[in-house]
């Protein structure tokens, strides 16, 4: 019998995506605990993750109530080493590769993601921060050249990898980002940038972003809708945030 694994993650938290689409994948028995960001409890830090951050994971141990984890189990946490825990764990699911050099691949695709199309993304959407649309598109360039050339498959070749589960909420946020112009950027640049993103030398990559999005885990824990909508209460968040500060 496997060992009990409980994620403690949020809905909207990208990370926690990253982490919940490999369960998923892997068809891997679990828990999910909804932890409340804007008001975590107590414990969450005190018994799991002294960090505070999500998403995070108890494994082992015995079966008991998500907020009393047992001292027998071990506790986890950042999204890359929780979802190769989770290739490791279910192998048959194919989610790292057993050859080396794909292994590798996969990790370098990771770091593109992280940071060539995820940083910059972040900046430009929370801050608005002038040229990191551009630097999106470059990043774009650059993950494209990493995809195989046949045009078909994911990441590294015809297996759905952690790569792709790590692209997948970046691709996703990015998409709704530009084409429905939800964040703190002037809206000429999502125009700009969704002109780039939809150009003839882009198809690889568009095709590559149709593929994951549609892959069945990934729309079980990344809905463009009710994403976009969340995203929206964080845009407000952080304009409220701001105009606190700036009245202080």
């Amino acid at each position: 019998m496997p060992e009990q694994l409980t994620l403690y993650g949020h809905r909207h938290s990208s990370t926690s995506m990253i982490v919940a689409i490999a369960l998923s994948e892997a068809k891997a028995e679990h828990t999910f605990y909804e932890v409340d960001l804007r008001n975590k409890p107590a414990w969450f830090a005190e018994n799991i993750n002294p960090a505070g951050k999500v998403p995070a994971i108890t494994y082992g141990g015995p079966t008991v109530p998500p907020d009393q984890p047992s001292p027998q189990s071990t506790k986890l946490a950042e999204s890359l080493v929780l979802v190769e825990l989770v290739a490791d764990l279910h192998p048959a699911a194919g989610l790292l590769p057993s050859d080396p050099l794909k292994r590798a691949k996969v990790r370098f695709f990771v770091t593109t993601v992280q940071t060539r199309y995820l940083e910059p993304y972040f900046h430009w959407f929370a801050f608005g921060r002038p040229g990191a649309w551009r630097e999106i598109y470059e990043g774009a360039r650059a993950i494209q050249a990493l995809l195989p050339e046949s045009g078909e498959g994911y990441a590294v070749g015809e297996e759905f990898t952690t790569a792709d589960c790590v692209f997948a909420p970046a691709a996703g946020r990015t998409k709704i980002a530009y084409e429905r112009g939800i964040g703190r950027f002037p809206p000429e640049e999502a125009v700009q940038l969704r002109e780039l993103m939809d150009a003839p030398e882009m198809a690889r990559f568009r095709a590559y972003v149709g593929r994951v999005l549609e892959r069945p885990s990934v729309k079980a824990n990344f809905g463009e809708d009710w994403v976009a909508e969340g995203t929206k209460v964080v845009v407000e968040l952080f304009n409220q945030r701001d105009a606190a500060s700036a009245s202080t």
